[in-house]
């Protein structure tokens, strides 16, 4: 890993995110450090807190590609990894309380997990992103979108794989199959975090990993700190392939939607081709995680249901909360803070 597909410490969003990266500037080995306690998020939203979810999203990227500026010993410190957990507490608390009447419905009723998991999929009455996306979004529209998306996209398929060993039989034979079509089916070029770096650099938009951290949502942090929480934690497993499974039952018709939109808009057909693969994809992988893997593992750990459905309860909460902020934040006219730089990008080729 080169230091040039790394990213430097994003700028904090409060005193939670400042102390963390304050934190990792310095020598790990450093006995006299502070520690990072700090009560200040306690009762407050933390879904919609930029400040916990930034430095959750820190914390967590430590176990993915790191940071220039960060040495990587820091990855299992004690004291980040004892605020982490306070963190990531609060934060699962708070979605265990928001997803707990579709969770208690669906375990009440009878039928199999393919069925109830495709019955809470139907039910989803998320804000209509995509459909607005190819019919009605402008180009710097459109521009956002991606730069949302790209945090997750560029590593898409990452937290999934930290499940990889801990799954037993035919779920984990069918997540590694999932996987490997994730990663290019042995093509690198074909790797989705590859094709969607391609879209980024079509429209005109750095493909940088990380680039855009500093203009994202808090609703989009927690988007990707939920799917990193739920990995990285092993008794959480279950959640993360629930996750999985409504993630990629949702991912379909609206990628066919989001391609059409590029090409209304006049953008390059390169820009489509990461939409275009996951139409036909992700058809076939909403089958392999919903029935060929969600199934399995409750067949052979009955008391991981709850959880499979908590994750994937969890999904279409958090994706809809960020798709409405955008959607608010095009129907006031007030694109962001950051607004320039989002209608503006910085180019990388």
């Amino acid at each position: 890993m080169t230091e040039t597909t790394r990213m430097h410490l994003p700028t904090p969003r409060g005193h939670i995110s400042a102390s963390v990266t304050e934190a990792l500037r310095s020598d790990p080995g450093d006995p006299t450090m502070a520690s990072l306690e700090s009560d200040g998020w306690l009762g407050r939203d933390v879904i919609e807190d930029g400040d916990v979810q930034l430095a959750l999203w820190i914390m967590y990227e430590l176990n993915y590609q790191g940071f220039v500026d960060v040495d990587d010993r820091w990855e299992w410190h004690p004291t980040l990894l004892h605020l982490r957990r306070r963190l990531e507490h609060a934060f699962e608390t708070q979605l265990r309380a928001e997803t707990e009447e579709i969770v208690r419905s669906v375990c009440d009723v009878s039928g199999g997990i393919g069925d109830r998991l495709f019955a809470i999929i139907d039910q989803d009455a998320g804000p209509p992103l995509a459909n607005y996306l190819q019919r009605h979004a402008t180009r710097d529209q459109m521009l956002e979108f991606l730069i949302e998306r790209s945090i997750y996209h560029l590593k898409e398929s990452d937290p999934h794989s930290f499940v990889l060993p801990r799954l037993t039989g035919a779920a984990k034979v069918v997540l590694a199959e999932l996987q490997y079509d994730e990663y290019g089916a042995g093509r690198p070029a074909r790797l989705h975090s590859t094709l969607f770096a391609q879209t980024l650099d079509a429209c005109g938009l750095s493909p940088g990993y990380g680039t855009y951290i500093d203009l994202v949502s808090s609703a989009t942090l927690a988007v990707n700190n939920a799917m990193s929480m739920f990995a990285l934690n092993r008794r959480l497993r279950a959640a993360d392939m629930g996750h999985l499974a409504a993630f990629e039952a949702t991912s379909s018709l609206p990628c066919r939607r989001v391609a059409g939109g590029l090409r209304r808009l006049g953008f390059d057909e390169l820009a489509a081709d990461y939409f275009d693969e996951h139409v036909e994809a992700d058809a076939v992988h909403e089958q392999l995680a919903v029935r060929g893997i969600c199934a399995e593992l409750v067949a052979d750990e009955p008391d991981l249901e709850r959880d499979i459905f908590f994750g994937a309860a969890t999904c279409l909460l958090l994706e809809a909360r960020s798709g409405q902020e955008l959607m608010t934040r095009w129907q006031l006219r007030s694109p962001s803070t950051n607004s320039a730089a989002y209608v503006q990008p910085a180019v990388s080729r």
